[in-house]
């Protein structure tokens, strides 16, 4: 059994230590309070019993909990006192300085919840390394200095998360849609260099790899991209492309139309093919300044598009992107394996969603990219019309800002919908199932707690938006100077931006099944549960709703994806409630608004379910389904994807892309127990567990992660059944 020290390191469990630290504090009181040998060790061994029972690895501070509660249970309570009293003075010394043997254990490549915090960042490589150490500054300051004291206790107790705090310190927002359209048409600066308007395809798709590192450097979440911003460049290389080709069979004394246009349109693709190839491989192979690549999605809309010439030529793009994303990339053994970037987004419309449609043939790829590959996800053009109503009464189709993050429907000045150079200003997330447990399950008491959480999340993301306040355009030119964003002065704050509906501020939840479960014993899968997760829903957005129009600042409800976070709030509600059947019983909690991972479910009641919670989720969510290997029966995968165009606004699938570099297994890499407890990834072929040696690629939160995950996401990954 592991023991995870306060440093973040992984040590053995030993119980002895436990005797010899009650012993010390039995010597320092008076004889007649003092306990018995036998006593501590028996104490010693019930402690151990206790952590066992977690089925995880305890932290120091647990054991020590537990020790205390022990001695109170013998009614040693002068010695449990003084046990105390040396944990407090221990505890002050230690936060004179928080973060140097952090900061050391980072180095060494032995801290393992930081080792795990990111499923796409590599802990031993040098830049994620410097991010760390960086972070653990930021959040050493946060802790210190920049957060109000009962912010950061909330978040230490897991009652609230206060998402990125290693970028706190810096003014930084969370993610963004980029604005290529206005950067490719009117030039930008990178790095103080003038890049013109491209004039060909292939120079559009390297200039935007540039600006997308550019950009990921200069804040912490995850961008978007449009290829219908690049589509106008494809006929710029085909007039580029005609003229040259022209010329070149003059010279032959060829004057054939035919001709001419079959040769164009051959070197065309070729171009098309050389540029999507840019994109995919500088994505996967950049490394931005916090050590892993851009957190980047790329949108496929054909209805973008302006005009049918720039819509033919936008299928063509699409078309390329779905067929090398199905190729996948080489790993270093030279195998095509699944790259985690960029996230690819087709939206199903009606030039595309029919047998009959006029792009239907992009759909039948995109449903093989997804079998073998896991994406594209898919939005519903249909449904997102339904949901995303505009002030003037119209409905948006558009893209997330990272795997789930959508900004609400905005209108510009000019009456026109606007959501291209806007971003979110960053993100708080309540822990519903907390509320619920420390309501005892009365409805009233539910309401309080749930009252003073919303006030305490309120006051957090207050702190998000007075944090960005004042700062100057200086801070990020290509966000704010050179059109990422918008164009403004040097020396200007972009304090405008950041009220009116511009930007939005995330106001997240978790464990809404847990929640419903703990108040009534319900499932949402059942009618009482379904009621009472719509009305906690409805709740959240009149909170948001409230502040909204008192301050003029658009704050809403985001489903959280809790990568990590997923387990530091099943540690916290395991201490603070014990293990409850269904609440607490598991090392990770529900994302957002989801059936539970292992709560048996049709794909099609799944999704028809969860689309009622995804309506009323406006600042973020996605919904998924688990399914089989799908390769040879892509007729249900188009069945699935047709049920989402009429059902629900946002939507993927989850299968299996694995790969043992050790014996050349190309199905699913498994997880096991290992001796001491410990979830691992194994090969069933020749039993590796050298995760070094295997490519495993799960989505975890709506993205695709592959440098595996902590105990708690590794347990939810295990615990999920299939739905098709």
């Amino acid at each position: 059994m592991k023991l995870i020290k306060r440093n973040g390191s992984e040590t053995i469990f030993d119980r002895e230590k436990i005797a010899v630290a009650v012993k010390k504090a039995n010597v320092a009181v008076e004889e007649k309070y003092r306990i018995t040998d036998t006593e501590v060790d028996e104490l010693a061994l019930k402690v151990e019993q206790m952590c066992m029972a977690l089925d995880r690895a305890a932290s120091v501070e647990e054991v020590q909990d537990m020790v205390e509660d022990q001695l109170m249970r013998l009614g040693a309570f002068t010695l449990a006192k003084a046990y105390i009293t040396y944990r407090y003075k221990r505890a002050l010394v230690r936060r004179s300085n928080t973060t140097d043997d952090k900061i050391l254990t980072l180095i060494e490549c032995n801290n393992e919840e930081v080792k795990q915090e990111n499923s796409n960042k590599n802990p031993t490589v040098n830049s994620v390394q410097r991010d760390y150490m960086a972070g653990e500054v930021s959040k050493d300051l946060t802790r210190r200095f920049l957060l109000p004291e009962d912010i950061v206790k909330a978040h230490e107790e897991g009652l609230i998360h206060f998402h990125d705090a290693d970028y706190f310190a810096q003014h930084m927002h969370n993610c963004d849609l980029v604005n290529l359209e206005d950067m490719l048409q009117n030039g930008t600066v990178i790095s103080g260099t003038m890049i013109e308007k491209p004039h060909s395809f292939s120079t559009a798709c390297n200039i935007a790899t540039q600006i997308i590192a550019q950009v990921a450097s200069n804040q912490y979440g995850g961008q978007s991209i449009s290829l219908t911003h690049l589509a106008p460049f494809v006929d710029v290389s085909r007039k580029k492309i005609r003229l040259a080709v022209t010329k070149e069979l003059a010279q032959l004394n060829i004057t054939d139309e035919a001709a001419i246009d079959k040769i164009t349109e051959e070197r065309l693709h070729e171009e098309i093919e050389r540029g999507v190839q840019c994109i995919q491989y500088q994505v996967v192979t950049l490394l931005t300044t916090n050590g892993q690549a851009p957190f980047i999605t790329v949108f496929m809309y054909l209805g973008e598009a302006k005009n049918e010439q720039e819509k033919h030529d936008l299928a063509l793009i699409i078309e390329q992107t779905l067929v090398q994303r199905y190729r996948g990339v080489k790993n270093e053994e030279g195998v095509w394996i699944t790259p985690a970037f960029p996230k690819l987004i087709y939206v199903l419309e009606e030039d595309n969603i029919h047998p009959d449609s006029k792009y239907y043939y992009l759909t039948k790829l995109a449903a093989k990219c997804t079998a073998k590959r896991m994406v594209p996800d898919y939005i519903s053009e249909k449904i997102m019309l339904q949901n995303k109503i505009d002030k003037n009464g119209n409905g948006n189709c558009y893209t997330c800002m990272g795997c789930r993050s959508f900004l609400t429907p905005y209108v510009d000045e000019n009456g026109k919908p606007k959501y291209y150079g806007r971003f979110n200003q960053g993100v708080v997330t309540v822990n519903l199932v907390d509320i619920a447990l420390s309501s005892g399950g009365d409805m009233k008491k539910f309401y309080e707690i749930f009252d003073e959480r919303m006030q305490l999340c309120h006051r957090a993301l207050q702190c998000r938006h007075e944090r960005l306040e004042g700062t100057l355009s200086d801070a990020a030119p290509i966000l704010w100077q050179h059109g990422a964003l918008t164009r403004i002065k040097k020396g200007e704050t972009i304090d405008k931006y950041l009220h009116g509906g511009y930007s939005t501020l995330s106001l997240g939840y978790a464990g809404l099944w847990e929640c419903v479960y703990a108040m009534n014993g319900k499932k949402l899968t059942e009618k009482e549960g379904e009621e009472l997760g719509l009305e906690i829903m409805k709740l959240l957005n009149t909170y948001t709703n409230k502040w909204k129009a008192e301050e003029n600042i658009d704050y809403s409800i985001y489903g959280t994806p809790l990568e990590s976070t997923t387990y530091k709030f099943s540690k916290c509600l395991q201490k603070r409630f014990g293990i409850i059947k269904g609440v607490t019983d598991k090392n990770y909690i529900t994302n957002s608004y989801h059936v539970h991972v292992s709560e048996p479910i049709d794909a099609f009641e799944k999704l028809k379910l969860e689309a009622k919670f995804q309506a009323l989720s406006p600042g973020g969510a996605i919904s998924y389904v688990e399914v089989p290997d799908m390769q040879n029966n892509l007729e249900a995968v188009l069945g699935v994807m047709q049920f989402i165009y009429d059902n629900i606004m946002y939507a993927e699938l989850n299968t299996k892309s694995d790969y043992c570099q050790v014996c050349g297994y190309d199905g699913e890499i498994q997880i096991v127990k290992d001796t001491d407890g410990k979830l691992v990834w194994e090969c069933p072929n020749c039993k590796n567990r050298d995760q070094s040696k295997m490519n495993v690629a799960r989505r975890t939160c709506g993205y695709i992660g592959t440098q595996f995950w902590n105990q708690g996401r590794t347990e939810e990954i295990k615990d999920r059944v299939l739905h098709l």
